[in-house]
């Protein structure tokens, strides 16, 4: 399983998301993602490149990650593309995040988890660009599910069992409304990372940036 772990500890869990979530991934990395995905299409099935880019977002909308739609239907090594589309020499200078977020998740108690679609060896690298690698008891990615990403409820439940955790004690921390609809089905607590002005009933926590976590979660009594 691909997944870094040092140990369990007892009490409240958080599980972040990545992408768009600890760091705003719009103006540098998705875009190097999607071009470089595009590129991977037209080299495999010598598509132009408007053809390609279509492929990928019907995949993408079909099954929730280009991904699956080219191991479904053209065999395509998972680990090869993902290695492929998400190389990033220049990553340093890509990462765009709040220069408060080391300090805010040093506040939150209980354990950190990071759970991301994105392969490990890219999640890993954007957490030490950030500088908060250290904080993470656990980083699960596509790997650690079978290639089956959010909003599939396996990643969720491989989580919970492995790191044995009580949902009701634990927050997903998400952009994605999906996912965090996911999440919540298992039983577990919810904060949204998002600027838009809907707020579901349903949602314990909804915040412009995962540095205003810390002075929401007292309020919410998640704390105790």
């Amino acid at each position: 399983m691909a997944v870094l772990s040092r140990g369990a500890r007892s009490g409240l869990a958080w599980v972040f998301d990545l992408d768009n979530t600890l760091h705003d991934a719009r103006p540098h990395i998705f875009p190097h993602i999607n071009r470089s995905m595009t590129q991977y299409i037209m080299r495999l099935l010598s598509l132009d490149e408007a053809g390609a880019s279509a492929l990928r977002t019907h995949y993408w909308k079909a099954y929730g990650a280009t991904l699956l739609g080219l191991t479904r239907h053209h065999g395509v090594d998972p680990m090869h593309f993902l290695f492929d589309t998400h190389d990033m020499p220049d990553l340093a200078h890509m990462v765009v995040h709040d220069t408060g977020l080391r300090h805010a998740l040093r506040r939150l108690p209980g354990r950190r988890i990071l759970f991301s679609n994105s392969p490990l060896h890219y999640a890993e690298a954007v957490l030490e660009v950030m500088g908060i690698a250290d904080l993470f008891d656990a980083v699960y990615a596509i790997e650690s599910t079978g290639f089956r990403p959010k909003p599939d409820l396996a990643g969720f439940r491989t989580i919970l069992r492995h790191e044995r955790l009580e949902p009701s004690r634990t927050v997903m921390v998400e952009d994605m409304l999906e996912n965090l609809v996911a999440a919540r089905r298992l039983g577990m607590r919810t904060a949204w990372i998002t600027r838009e002005l809907r707020r579901p009933g349903w949602l314990d926590m909804k915040a412009a940036s995962v540095t205003d976590l810390p002075r929401l979660l007292a309020a919410k009594g998640l704390s105790r």
